[in-house]
């Protein structure tokens, strides 16, 4: 599967997944109204800023999750497997169920600015752990299990205190979505996720040497510490910007990298951009299913990434030889 391939099928999918919806909107429909008209609202207003942000958020998953298998050199990797998912939703369930959070003054924001401030700060604990680890990434890992158990039994307590109504909108936020969005966020997010996504794929090579081995790596004159930390923060700010967005998405870290790797093979400095693409194409696809499978109701994007991840990643666990998982 070559990066044209996956181009031709961006395209496709994001012109399908425009036009898709509880009102069917063609082009043809659009090009014969006015500007004025409620289509052209919606088309502007819902559906294109939705399709821009699945782009970006299943891009940037994607991205984040090829970083991670190639640090840990592991296909089973996820972007999940620091925490900093599961801190961005402890923060969110602070701010919906605890009511004097500082962060339920900025109304439709909080739940964003929320997700991005606990991200960010599983993010740091994760890189002064790294520091202290001396770049054990094996020691890193067990340490984001640590923060994801933590963090989930903090959910579970709030869960508990929760009103029917609180923990209904905590849930929805948890499933993952792309409905709430405006031209305003689109654009910070734009302004985040793509020049750290630029940076990320320049990383291309050194993560190429990292597949060699610490050692090797070294000897190639690779700064092997450094480049683990840039390579960890820039996933975390990935991860962090696409949970605070959407919610929690899973699965798109961990099969859209090893399907693009098992068709491109494994030179990251064509890995990454492909599965940015990827990434693209299975959210903007996942998305487009939740608006049209129930129309006129809605199915949490989260949950079709699940349905399509899940299988895979128990036939990815099934296939590997045993006592290797990588």
């Amino acid at each position: 599967m070559s990066i044209a391939i996956l181009l031709i099928l961006f395209t496709i999918i994001t012109l399908i997944s425009v036009n898709s919806g509880p009102l069917a909107l063609s082009f043809s429909t659009l090009w014969d109204r006015s500007f004025d008209d409620i289509e052209w609202q919606i088309w502007l207003d819902i559906r294109l800023p939705r399709v821009l942000l699945a782009i970006l958020v299943g891009g940037a998953l994607a991205i984040s999750g090829t970083i991670m298998q190639g640090l840990f050199r592991n296909s089973l990797a996820d972007p999940g497997l620091l925490g900093i998912s599961s801190g961005a939703a402890l923060m969110v369930a602070i701010v919906i169920i605890l009511p004097f959070s500082f962060l339920s003054v900025f109304s439709f924001y909080s739940h964003i600015i929320a997700a991005f401030i606990g991200g960010l700060i599983v993010a740091m604990i994760i890189f002064s752990l790294h520091q202290l680890s001396d770049g054990n990434l094996a020691r890193l890992l067990l340490a984001g299990i640590a923060i994801n158990a933590l963090c989930m039994s903090f959910i579970g307590v709030l869960s508990y205190i929760s009103t029917d109504q609180q923990l209904r909108q905590f849930s929805l936020w948890m499933m993952g979505s792309l409905s709430k969005i405006d031209w305003n966020t689109l654009a910070i997010a734009t302004l985040v996720i793509i020049p750290i996504s630029a940076l990320a794929c320049w990383q291309g090579h050194k993560l190429n040497l990292l597949q060699l081995g610490d050692e090797e790596a070294h000897y190639l004159g690779l700064n092997v510490r450094k480049t683990k930390f840039i390579l960890l923060l820039l996933s975390a700010i990935l991860i962090g910007c696409a949970v605070a967005l959407s919610g929690v998405i899973g699965f798109v870290g961990l099969v859209v990298p090893h399907l693009i790797r098992m068709r491109l093979g494994s030179n990251h400095i064509w890995l990454l951009p492909a599965t940015l693409l990827g990434g693209a194409i299975l959210l903007l696809a996942a998305d487009t299913l939740s608006r049209t499978l129930v129309s006129p109701a809605e199915i949490p994007v989260g949950l079709i990434t699940g349905l399509l991840g899940g299988p895979y990643f128990l036939w990815l666990i099934l296939r590997q030889p045993a006592g290797r998982m990588s």
